[in-house]
């Protein structure tokens, strides 16, 4: 193994010459970041990658993310990119912030378990970044070993590492020492897989909120003209409730390019497993409530019978829509001298909602 001092305008040239051309063969490198000390390897090298996780004593369960030197490389590597993300590369690379993006699916590597996504960063060291664009996109995690504490010098590298890595670059001690905000926008809403660095009001602040679901419209439903002439309003759409869950196999489990594995960071910044993270996709349920019909009224004549039960149906009088039941001729002496009574059928219910449907929020 090598250590070369960077900080040194004279040796800094060898260093990096050095530096990239260990990764080109396939060796494990140590390169400083604005965050921590990363461990890095060809992402393209699927031997070195293989090589970099069991370094640090890791499995193909936490892939490695990619760190890379130009914004351009971005659109490259991510398929399917919103908006949004162009406009944080923009304001916030390069920087403390990984993004989890859909990766091209042409793409020949093997990070590990990533389930067709990777997680990118462009850091904000000028060493990292020159080394990067000589070499290309690196998969880099932090450099110290599953469990330890995260490297802040290159010293605290090599004491951990050893001989696993071919070169270590000397960037004198990182400058941040703490995580990067971790972004999953391959979901939507997006969710903070891990807040670090940057604060959730910060990407607000630029891009608006990305991690709250739009409110569903409300919708009205009409009362049946069959019921009941009360309360006609109906129960809205009901906004989506989130029941915390996070999908199997998610790309939030990626370990960040250059950090503190999970519980080891500095400054208490970790990874949340996949299943238990903050701020997570929302199961979307509807439910349309409603004012039933009334049956019909007997009294009214609503569809009711009215013929006797007991007679035969050759004695069932002719039914005749709309014509009023007289009665016989003895009756109607008799009523002849008795006040007619009002016939008129009650008017139907009004079929005409009292307000429109009411959205329920639900809490």
């Amino acid at each position: 193994m090598s250590v070369h001092d960077t900080q040194n305008p004279e040796s800094r040239e060898a260093a990096l010459t050095a530096a990239t051309q260990a990764v080109r063969d396939g060796k494990l490198i140590v390169l400083p970041t604005d965050t921590v000390y990363g461990i890095g390897a060809d992402a393209f090298t699927s031997d070195a990658v293989a090589d970099l996780l069991e370094a640090k004593g890791r499995g193909r369960d936490v892939p490695p993310p990619v760190l890379i030197g130009d914004h351009a490389v971005l659109l490259a590597l991510a398929l399917d990119v919103p908006e949004y993300v162009e406009r944080l590369a923009e304001e916030f690379w390069p920087g403390p912030l990984t993004l989890i993006l859909n990766a091209q699916p042409s793409l020949t590597w093997d990070l590990g378990e990533t389930r067709g996504t990777v997680a990118l960063r462009m850091p904000d060291d000028e060493i990292a970044l020159d080394l990067l664009r000589r070499t290309g996109p690196l998969a880099v995690s932090s450099a110290n070993r599953h469990g330890k504490s995260a490297a802040l010098t290159v010293l605290d590298a090599a004491t951990q590492l050893g001989d696993a890595v071919e070169e270590y670059l000397d960037g004198g001690t990182a400058r941040l020492g703490t995580s990067s905000t971790i972004i999953d926008t391959t979901v939507e809403p997006a969710e903070i897989v891990r807040e670090g660095s940057l604060s959730a009001e910060d990407i607000v602040a630029v891009v608006g909120d990305i991690f709250t679901a739009p409110e569903p419209e409300e919708h009205e439903e009409t009362k049946d003209a069959g019921g009941t002439g009360g309360d006609a309003t109906s129960d809205g759409a009901e906004e989506p409730e989130v029941d915390g869950a996070r999908p199997e196999g998610d790309a939030g489990a990626v370990q960040d390019a250059g950090e503190p594995d999970e519980g080891t960071t500095p400054e208490g910044g970790t990874i949340a497993p996949s299943g238990d993270t903050a701020g997570t996709s929302e199961d979307t349920t509807e439910v349309l409530g409603g004012t039933p019909a009334a049956a019909p009224d007997a009294a009214h004549g609503d569809g009711a019978a009215r013929t006797d039960p007991t007679a035969s149906a050759a004695d069932a009088p002719e039914a005749h829509p709309g014509v009023l039941d007289l009665p016989s001729e003895p009756d109607l002496v008799e009523l002849s001298t008795t006040p007619t009574e009002d016939v008129t059928p009650d008017p139907a219910p009004s079929t005409e909602e009292d307000e429109p449907g009411r959205g329920s929020t639900a809490g």
